[in-house]
């Protein structure tokens, strides 16, 4: 799908006994033009995405990043990005499903001891979960209180990405006692869970996100799969990663919007398609305005995809740190992962935008469906603002701050 992505650093295979990441790019390819046979119109239908968690589960993807052994994809961290990106060109709102999904079982491994992750994971793997749910700071988020036997989970949480179809929720909840901020494991069919969709929201419709309520619902020592505190005693450096590794996510799913929409317009123009302006070129591959922007956003979007290429290789550095990570290597790895964030918000609202003006006024034709493009990439930069990104590199610039610890919604 879309542009060529330019060369990356080679990538070993996590684990030996599962499929080559090369397998996976065909598996994703396969899953993406097959979501794009019908996106335009399953996008207006807007139905919960249940038929499409059923598309990515038979294609093994909700299975990559768990262990190889006995039914994982035992693929890396940079696998899941492309894969991401690969959907994400074909079909937004499942490349966040996907992307959350991703994010949300592989944080795991960051926040819980590695024995207890493994069993969760190997336990994800053998009964396909969808993962649902969300750690990033919200108002007023639900609260955890200890009582005989375990805790209770109370409260709200007012968006959770891939809410309506997961088969496990991970959630934020803080101590009331302490107001130290926990990720916690929940059965979406508990008694005492309410989830509930974003009616009429206007982009981003199938990523089956919504709000969660919470009243009385027992949680085990078990669930509680660590701390979220930004605290530097609480958080060490290793920890901390799943930061940038949850928002490089985001890179991927706006780099894919930004590609998908290019990919798009150019087929629609090389199949008859042209804008419609009285007195232009007879041919629309002839058009010189059109040209010159599609040759921009090329660029804008190829610039953003090396710069995501450079976060990629700095994230996946850190990771090969290990404990070994400091605080100065975790700020310089986030501030990268932020500056790929900023530039594929550009290159995502540019392209979505501006697809739509050298297509011209048949563009507005729900039929063929460019302006879910612009609708999704829309809607996923208002919950991840790139101003709060630009801010934390011009203060790293400036001042040598560290970047507050932040996480994807």
């Amino acid at each position: 799908m879309g542009i060529p992505p330019g060369p990356t650093v080679a990538e070993p295979d996590a684990d030996r006994a599962g499929p080559s990441r090369e397998h996976w790019l065909r598996v994703a390819r396969e899953a993406a033009d097959d979501l794009a046979t019908d996106a335009a119109a399953r996008e207006l239908a807007g139905k919960v995405p249940f038929d499409e968690v059923s598309r990515l589960r038979e294609a093994g993807l909700l299975t990559l990043l768990t262990p190889a052994a006995p039914d994982g994809g035992g693929a890396q961290w940079a696998t899941a990005c492309a894969v991401v990106r690969e959907i994400a060109a074909a079909d937004g709102a499942i490349g966040q499903l996907l992307a959350g999904h991703y994010f949300l079982s592989f944080s795991t491994r960051f926040l819980t001891e590695p024995q207890r992750a493994t069993r969760l994971l190997s336990r994800s793997a053998a009964l396909e979960w969808c993962w649902g749910g969300g750690f990033a700071h919200q108002a007023a988020p639900p609260t955890l209180t200890k009582r005989p036997g375990g805790h209770v989970l109370n409260g709200r949480q007012s968006y959770a990405t891939g809410v309506l179809v997961a088969d496990v929720l991970a959630v934020r909840a803080v101590r009331p006692d302490t107001g130290e901020p926990l990720a916690v494991v929940v059965d979406p069919v508990s008694d005492g869970v309410v989830a509930g969709g974003d009616a009429g929201t206007f982009g981003q419709r199938l990523a089956g996100g919504g709000s969660v309520e919470f009243d009385a619902v027992p949680v085990t020592d078990d669930d509680i799969l660590g701390s979220l505190s930004a605290d530097e005693d609480e958080m060490p450096p290793p920890a901390a990663l799943v930061s940038p590794v949850g928002r490089l996510l985001s890179v991927q799913l706006r780099l894919g919007l930004a590609e998908g929409v290019l990919a798009e317009a150019r087929e629609y123009r090389r199949t008859g398609g042209c804008s419609w302006e009285p007195g232009g070129p007879e041919h629309a591959l002839d058009d010189p305005r059109a040209l010159t922007v599609y040759g921009e956003l090329t660029v804008l979007t190829r610039s953003a995809a090396a710069l995501a290429g450079q976060a990629l290789d700095a994230v996946r550095q850190a990771l090969a740190r290990g404990e070994e990570l400091s605080y100065g290597e975790y700020a310089e790895t986030s501030v990268l992962v932020g500056m790929a964030e900023a530039a594929a918000a550009r290159a995502a609202q540019e392209c979505t935008a501006r697809a739509l003006e050298v297509i011209g006024a048949r563009a507005m034709s729900a039929r063929l469906g460019f302006d879910r493009f612009w609708r999704n990439a829309r809607t996923h930069t208002l919950y991840e603002p790139a101003a709060d990104r630009l801010r934390d590199v011009g203060d790293y610039f400036l001042n040598g701050a560290y970047p507050p610890f932040s996480l994807p919604v």
